[in-house]
């Protein structure tokens, strides 16, 4: 599924990019992931959190009890890996991969680049240098007795050889049984002859906010080090497709990444992937990838290796208000079609650029993230229904849904950017917006050549650059086409006129509200 998800409500999209670009810079660290699975495991009693008494009659959790029963379960995870230290020559004799010596960028093929490879061929060679070994530390967590654990896919990527060490110092040496970086999850193996480990098990319920957990791993190779905290937030997204997280305030840190993160009953509520951070270290803002997510990625790697999601074969934003008021829809639920691939389950079943998605088998959509999250935890191959909204009216249709494709495969479907630098040819005064002809005929559409500050078109987020390609549902070739599909859209009552913008490399939908 090409589903993006930008599905903020805010329809200024150019003040959220700008939120997320300054200010200090930040840091996001650590990763991890789990399953539990058909197997049976060690399952504590239900009450750990034994309360003591502490000043002024308050109580706080003791959680040793919880600490003695799942430890056994939590593994540190050593990747060790090897690193050429030194740089690869290409055939221009040059020392850098760019085409260049290391002390001049010098193409190749100029008379310069060519007199300095004959110059480095009547020098000696010299020596090899050797390898260097990298290593790296992580944490994870069994999930069955018979060695199968749970990490993060950032700790063993790259990796050339893994070791995992139990809490009693035992080192046993690791497979990587599969992996998804889509998650950051990733499925590790260790056999020990005669030997049961000890393992945990998922929560099968969604944490509240406010509840205690407790978060265990290998933070800077301190083994089996244990923090508390409580549930900060649910449904955090940091900018994955498929993001979903936890959000604790448990310290977290390097190290900590594959580590689970317990309720009171010492089970598996998340897997600890990463920190908000201004300096790398713990502030109390930590993320997790929460079990229900865990256990339908982890059933897979560890049967399959690998993870297959279904596809539509769409792009999609989120509404805000003004983009709902521009479509007569009641309210701004629904994932926002930008794009369709060519060929895709969504093209063949026909499904267009404007329509809406409101729900999938008869499951409400909530946003482009909700979109997302559904189609992905479906089979390919699955038939399925979507009911969508389209010219003031919602339709049904019914497709089969294929398999996600490779990064690759991605790549070569992205538009490209063009040159959108343009003399000045008409000017809509009513939206503070002055719009050119499109020189790219590839690419259709009108560009924005300049933007009051203070007009509407600026607070929708449009910027100088920005291509318009569609108003309503009619496409423009021309400023004048834009100018008469906005007097169409107010003549029509219509509260907001929907444009379709290109912005760089991505394809949204922008409101611009009429004044009342």
């Amino acid at each position: 599924m090409t589903e993006q998800s930008n599905n903020q409500k805010n329809p200024n999209r150019r003040s959220i990019r700008s939120l997320a670009l300054a200010g200090t810079a930040v840091a996001l660290v650590l990763g991890g992931a789990v399953l539990g699975g058909s197997l049976q495991i060690v399952r504590p009693n239900p009450a750990y959190a034994e309360p003591v008494q502490v000043q002024n009659g308050i109580t706080a959790p003791d959680f040793s009890t919880l600490v003695d029963k799942v430890s056994p379960a939590v593994v540190s995870v050593r990747v060790t890996a090897v690193a050429d230290a030194s740089a690869t020559e290409d055939d221009s004799g040059n020392g850098d991969d760019q085409g260049g010596s290391p002390f001049f960028n010098l193409s190749p093929d100029s008379p310069e680049g060519r007199y300095f490879k004959q110059f480095r061929q009547l020098l000696p060679k010299a020596p090899p240098q050797r390898q260097e070994t990298e290593t790296a530390l992580g944490s994870g967590f069994l999930i069955s007795d018979d060695g199968y654990i749970v990490t993060n896919n950032h700790v063993i990527d790259h990796e050339k050889s893994v070791t995992v060490i139990l809490n009693d110092g035992t080192e046993l040496t690791a497979k990587v049984v599969g992996a998804d970086p889509k998650t950051d999850l990733a499925v590790l193996k260790v056999d020990s002859p005669d030997r049961k480990f000890t393992y945990v098990k998922f929560a099968d319920d969604e944490p509240k906010v406010g509840q205690w957990v407790v978060a265990m791993g290998n933070p800077y190779g301190l083994e089996g080090s244990v923090t508390a905290g409580i549930v900060s937030g649910l449904h955090r997204q940091l900018g994955g497709p498929y993001d979903n997280l936890l959000q604790i305030d448990a310290a977290v840190n390097h190290g900590n990444s594959g580590g689970p993160a317990f309720n009171e009953n010492g089970e598996v509520i998340g897997i600890n992937t990463s920190i908000f951070s201004p300096s790398g270290g713990s502030i109390g803002i930590a993320f997790a990838i929460p079990a229900s997510t865990a256990k339908t990625i982890v059933q897979q790697l560890e049967s399959k290796g690998s993870v297959v999601r279904g596809w539509l074969g769409v792009q999609v934003q989120g509404l805000s208000q003004s983009l709902a008021d521009s479509m007569k829809m009641k309210d701004d639920n629904g994932a926002l079609v930008t794009d369709v691939t060519s060929g895709s389950p969504a093209d063949k079943a026909g499904l267009k650029v404007g329509d809406t998605i409101l729900s999938i088998d008869d499951q409400p959509i909530k946003d482009s993230r909700d979109l997302a999250l559904k189609v992905s935890g479906m089979d390919p191959g699955k038939s399925v229904k979507v009911t969508y909204w389209r010219d003031g009216a919602s339709h049904d249709l019914t497709m089969s849904l294929g398999t996600f494709p490779s990064d690759d495969q991605l790549a070569a479907a992205a538009p490209s950017k063009s040159d959108t630098g343009k003399p000045a040819d008409s000017v809509i005064k009513d939206f503070g917006l002055t719009l050119a002809p499109n020189d790219d005929q590839t690419q259709g559409g009108v560009v924005v050549n300049d933007v009051d500050p203070n007009g509407i078109a600026a607070q929708a987020g449009l910027q100088p650059g920005d291509v318009i390609l569609s108003v309503g549902n009619t496409d423009v070739a021309k400023p004048a086409d834009v100018e008469t599909q906005i007097a169409a859209a107010k003549a029509d009552g219509l509260k907001a006129v929907r444009l379709r913008v290109q912005s760089g490399d991505q394809t949204e939908f922008v409101a611009l509200a009429f004044n009342s």
